[in-house]
């Protein structure tokens, strides 16, 4: 039976999730991967510190980048996940701000105007809606727009697809490429519902740029992995470091790459919410607290903060590690 649903995936309880023997990934977006990675995490049970196998739900995900693509099984809790090979994935193409906002010279550079600065000036329609890259009357407001600023600095190039292209990071894709890796998932989940023969340990690589290449080889747990291992996260800061500090580490960091994330704790037995973002209101009323520093905002040494984000269906705790000096 085949049962097809139209939401997100954060959308749906775990109980949803715990139903699955196997979960086939074609996520178009790496936080989503992290996202349904932490999920089936969240899902394991352990008695006595020994991971109880039965509930693990394999994880058979693939990818594909134009001529190259890669295919993965993961068996959460017992080998290499999402997080701990974060650094497989190539960064984010993005345009520096000063670029966008004072001297465009291509039409990716328009477009990226309109949808970082434009939209949240002119809210075209209505206050905290955010864009959606499916609808097509924000796709054309954005067009629009984008076509508007090019024509001022003599910029050929603006089209509604390539509008939509940077506006949900459509990378081209390639029907050869995907039909080999999906083939390669495929085979993966034959193998392990069937137990045929043993499934793929853990990675496979393909390129076809200048000739057919590819090559399996085994990606290694990472022992302080921030998703499947069951050691406490360590943020080391000075006391006199401010709270923007750490929000800024945990997006730029290559261990974290966080998109938004919300940072609560709590002090005398009551929760704080030191900075949230994703909430206006709440984003409002804690903005102040990125200018203080962690020890204005009452944080000690070895005290724990808790930080939810868009990349994770679990908050992650953080132990704070508070010197006196930033350790070089």
């Amino acid at each position: 039976m085949i049962a097809t649903h139209f939401t997100k995936i954060q959308d749906f309880p775990d109980s949803f999730y715990q139903q699955f023997h196997v979960v086939v990934c074609g996520l178009d977006s790496i936080v989503a991967r992290r996202w349904m990675n932490r999920m089936l995490i969240s899902l394991l049970n352990y008695e006595d510190g020994i991971l109880d196998q039965a509930s693990v739900i394999p994880m058979v995900d693939g990818g594909t980048e134009g001529f190259k693509g890669n295919a993965r099984v993961i068996f959460p809790g017992m080998s290499a996940c999402i997080e701990c090979t974060l650094d497989f994935y190539p960064p984010q193409i993005n345009f520096p701000l000063c670029t966008i906002a004072h001297t465009p010279r291509l039409p990716e550079h328009c477009i990226e105007y309109v949808r970082l600065l434009l939209w949240p000036k002119q809210e075209p329609f209505g206050a905290n809606v955010v864009i959606d890259g499916d609808d097509p009357q924000h796709i054309k407001w954005i067009y629009e727009k984008s076509l508007d600023r090019a024509n001022e600095f003599n910029i050929l190039g603006v089209t509604y697809r390539l509008t939509q292209g940077v506006v949900k990071r459509i990378i081209p894709a390639v029907a050869s490429t995907n039909a080999v890796i999906a083939a390669a998932c495929a085979t993966e989940v034959l193998k392990i519902t069937t137990s045929c023969c043993m499934p793929l340990n853990n990675y496979v690589n393909f390129t076809d740029t200048d000739g057919v290449y590819t090559y399996p080889f085994e990606a290694e747990k990472k022992e302080d992995c921030l998703a499947c291992s069951l050691i406490p996260q360590t943020l080391t800061f000075s006391e006199d470091s401010k709270l923007r500090d750490i929000y800024d580490y945990l997006i730029e960091s290559a261990a974290y790459q966080m998109k938004s994330p919300g940072i609560t704790t709590v002090i005398d037995g009551k929760s704080k919410t030191l900075y949230m973002k994703s909430v206006k209101s709440i984003e409002v009323k804690t903005r102040d607290n990125l200018k203080k520093t962690l020890k204005e905002l009452g944080l000690t040494n070895g005290q724990e903060i808790y930080v939810a984000d868009q990349t994770t269906p679990t908050s992650i705790t953080f132990k704070l590690n508070l010197t006196s000096h930033m350790e070089k």
